[in-house]
């Protein structure tokens, strides 16, 4: 799902970073109008959920593999100005540390994952007032939505997609859509036994359904490569399908690359140690950008035109 360096032509990413760095500031800014001081430790902890979540990749058939994305959770649990926000950082993180994501790319991902992604997701939970239809067509939609742009994108890029390697892409995205689907309404449900009312009230750090993602996340990273599948995501199947994957570059060399910090023998305990930096990183990110829009929210009857 992470569109890398060298697929997109500069017309391509340069119009999404033009479309997606606008789109975040408006963002950040539609977040201060409905910030919950409350949440600051919980942009956190969903941050670090999120991207221990998306270290795990299941199968989906056809040797392909897919991974939760997880904009759709996030807008139900911070709203989806604050969600687009907490998606950057995570998108951020992987792109500059762990190399998951060109630099140059950077914007289709955002535009396509936090910020249209997050939308999609969002807007079935709206219109069926937080059903659990809603929950699991909003993680659907996200996955769908975000996975048919990037298809476009390449497209627009020039590459080439004969029908039927076009078609087998597109089912493999469904399969991942319903999958995520049905994780974020498990997580959903979940939390709401743990801590009911979570959604609405999800209270401080140190509350029931903070407490059981922050410990989930941790467990994630830590052992979460021994079960994950290691066969190729969907956006890289096709690559390699249509004889392109050679054209991925790397813009900047990370000791941390691939989620492995190869200090140890150990490629578990490396692949663990790298995932756990990951959070620590991600959870600092979002608790700042957290920080500074609750102290620069407007003051209630504030004109924000």
């Amino acid at each position: 799902m992470h569109i890398p360096d060298g697929y997109l032509q500069p017309p391509v990413w340069a119009a999404a970073d033009a479309v997606a760095a606008p789109a975040v500031l408006y963002l950040a800014r539609r977040a201060q109008r409905e910030f919950d001081h409350h949440k600051i430790p919980l942009m956190g902890v969903m941050g670090a959920f999120i991207f221990a979540a998306q270290m795990i990749n299941f199968p989906v058939g056809n040797g392909t593999s897919g991974h939760m994305v997880g904009g759709a959770l996030l807008s139900y649990t911070l709203g989806p100005a604050a969600a687009a926000i907490v998606m950057t950082a995570i998108l951020a993180t992987q792109a500059l540390i762990f190399q998951d994501g060109g630099l140059l790319a950077l914007g289709a991902n955002v535009l396509n994952m936090a910020i249209l992604g997050v939308a999609a997701g969002y807007l079935p939970y709206l219109l069926f007032r937080g059903s659990k239809a809603g929950v699991f067509l909003g993680g659907f939609c996200s996955v769908l939505v975000s996975a048919l742009l990037a298809l476009g994108e390449l497209t627009l890029s020039g590459v080439a997609m004969p029908p039927g390697v076009l078609l087998i892409s597109v089912a493999l995205f469904i399969v991942s859509a319903l999958i995520e689907g049905a994780i974020t309404l498990v997580v959903v449900q979940s939390l709401e036994r743990i801590h009911k009312g979570f959604l609405r009230q999800p209270g401080g750090l140190m509350s029931k359904g903070t407490v059981a993602l922050a410990a989930s996340a941790v467990g994630m990273a830590a052992v979460g490569i021994l079960v994950a599948s290691t066969h190729p995501d969907g956006l890289e199947k096709l690559t390699i399908q249509l004889g392109i994957e050679k054209q991925a570059k790397t813009l900047l060399h990370s000791p941390l690359r691939d989620y492995n910090m190869t200090l140890t023998g150990s490629g578990w305990l490396n692949h663990a140690l790298a995932g756990l930096a990951g959070l620590l990183v991600v959870f600092a990110i979002c608790v700042i950008a957290a920080r500074v829009i609750a102290a620069t929210r407007p003051a209630l009857g504030q004109d924000e035109a």
